[in-house]
């Protein structure tokens, strides 16, 4: 569904004028103009019969039912913020008159790509193999590639040079602009490249699109300034800049009044948040704005950083109603050494006193981690330090990586590489360590009746449902499909390591 604003419905849109200046207003001028160039396409192909040829009589049919001029695909690459962004280009797609398909024959294939690890960056250039034969099929369909891995010059130069058969670039700070984007595309009949190096720009009200009516991630803030060694967030997404708290409430609030229960304020450090305002606030003020809206039930946060994690967001979080009992705290390494050479800004003691800080104020809290294996100089102590920590924290789940050399980043030309075989013995034997840990932890709340919010039909056992608890764990049990999207009471019958097997109550 498409969320339109106030003055911004498609009736108060005047294509017949110059192109506005201001944003939101030259985007929805640039949706509507785009809209109408191709529902003209549409019905010469119509006309034409290729339109037939290319849709079939049955989704013909259909879309000229609908109002609908094309098809497209979006394929999202990373992380909750690139799925966030992903949630917006949909809109403005829909907006423009096309409707989704899940495969990539489609006429406006985009693909929001990641840049964290380099396996991220070959998975695209493989894609995109496969694309340059669709559209040789279909000659008037669009490629667009946007997100982090846009943002590094040698990928743009890469792409310009082997796969000329991309229509459209650009990257994380002004994905706003598809439709004119798109628009500059139709009319100069080549290649649209539109890189920002950087933006204080955040535009507002522009058209969402959610994949579950009952939740929503919410944007709070853009960037990161921490510049972790390893990391090439910083460099692609840019600089913190974090939204007015009074444009996220709003938005909260006419998410609440269109159905959401759940939301997830995202930031690549929420901990952050606020210091880059006019009028400066902690993230945890904001928190308590946000627990005051009426309807919504869940609020979820990540990520946030161990270095600024306060003691007046642990206050926040225990007293809290609505705020999940959940929270996803990077440990990285527990070596000091290497979190020192990381840039991580905390040591090992120190991460352990948060831990144990946030566990004697929350002690139903379930707290995940990211860790990460062989890091340049990593030797046997240093990763004997990483399985110290985890077997002190108890962490219910650790998503454990492979240290992924990342070109422009200060680890990727440190000295004392570790070996390969190496690496795999220390990650096998650390996932095996968090298995067995998580299987224990997470079945602590087994004979309790706890709530759980339905979220979808359970693909494996039909007439069942799954869902999550506040802690984040998965939950299935017998219930009927107009649950989904409710707080349901389910009694934990049985635990099976990392979900839970339950009745409702």
């Amino acid at each position: 569904m498409i969320i339109k604003i106030g003055s911004y419905e498609f009736d108060s849109v005047k294509i017949e004028a110059e192109a506005p200046k201001e944003e939101p207003a030259r985007q929805y001028y640039f949706i509507k103009i785009c809209r109408s160039m191709l529902k003209a396409k549409f019905e010469q192909d119509v006309a034409l019969g290729s339109a037939l040829k290319r849709y079939g009589e049955e989704n013909l049919e259909m879309m000229e039912k609908n109002g609908w001029y094309g098809t497209f695909h979006i394929q999202t690459f990373g992380c909750q913020m690139n799925s966030r962004d992903s949630e917006k280009l949909d809109a403005v797609l829909r907006a423009c008159g096309f409707y989704e398909t899940d495969t990539e024959q489609a006429d406006f294939v985009l693909y929001n790509t990641c840049t964290v690890r380099e396996n991220a960056n070959l998975k695209v250039y493989g894609r995109l193999g496969v694309l340059n034969t669709l559209k040789k099929k279909n000659p008037d369909m669009t490629i667009a590639l946007c997100g982090c891995m846009m943002q590094e010059e040698e990928v743009v130069a890469k792409i310009k040079k082997s796969y000329r058969f991309v229509d459209i670039i650009f990257g994380t700070h002004n994905i706003f602009k598809l439709a004119e984007l798109w628009y500059n595309r139709l009319i100069q009949q080549s290649m649209v490249v539109d890189i920002w190096k950087g933006t204080d720009q955040i535009v507002e009200e522009l058209p969402s699109e959610r994949k579950y009516p009952f939740k929503s991630g919410v944007n709070i803030m853009f960037g990161c300034n921490n510049f972790c060694s390893y990391c090439i967030v910083p460099y692609v997404r840019g600089r913190e800049r974090s939204r007015n708290p009074q444009d996220i409430i709003n938005e909260i609030k006419r998410l609440v009044a269109d159905g959401v229960v759940e939301i997830m304020l995202l930031g690549q450090n929420v901990n952050s948040y606020g210091k880059t305002l006019e009028n400066p606030i902690s993230f945890a003020s904001l928190l308590k704005q946000v627990e005051e809206i009426e309807g919504l039930e869940r609020i979820r946060f990540m990520t946030s950083h161990p270095k600024d994690l306060s003691d007046e967001l642990i206050q926040v979080m225990k007293d809290s109603k609505k705020i999940c009992r959940h929270l996803h705290l990077p440990l990285q390494s527990g070596s000091t050494r290497i979190l020192k050479a990381m840039n991580r800004r905390y040591t090992k003691e120190q991460f352990l006193a948060l831990a144990d800080k946030i566990k004697k104020a929350i002690p139903d809290i379930s707290l995940t981690t990211d860790i990460i294996v062989g890091f340049p100089g990593e030797t046997e102590e240093d990763f004997e330090d990483t399985l110290d920590v985890v077997r002190q924290v108890r962490f219910d789940s650790a998503f454990t990586f492979i240290y992924s050399k990342r070109t422009g980043t200060p680890a990727a030309v440190m000295e004392n590489q570790v070996p390969e075989a190496v690496v795999k013995d220390r990650f096998d034997r650390l996932l095996k360590e968090v298995q067995n840990i998580s299987a224990q932890v997470c079945g602590r709340d087994v004979h309790t009746v706890q709530q759980v919010l339905a979220e979808e039909i359970d693909s494996h056992e039909e007439g069942w449902l799954s869902g999550r608890l506040s802690n984040n764990t998965i939950v299935h049990f017998k219930g009927d499909p107009s649950l989904i999207g409710t707080l349901v009471t389910v009694y934990l019958e049985e635990s099976r390591g990392f979900y839970y097997m339950g009745t409702l109550s």
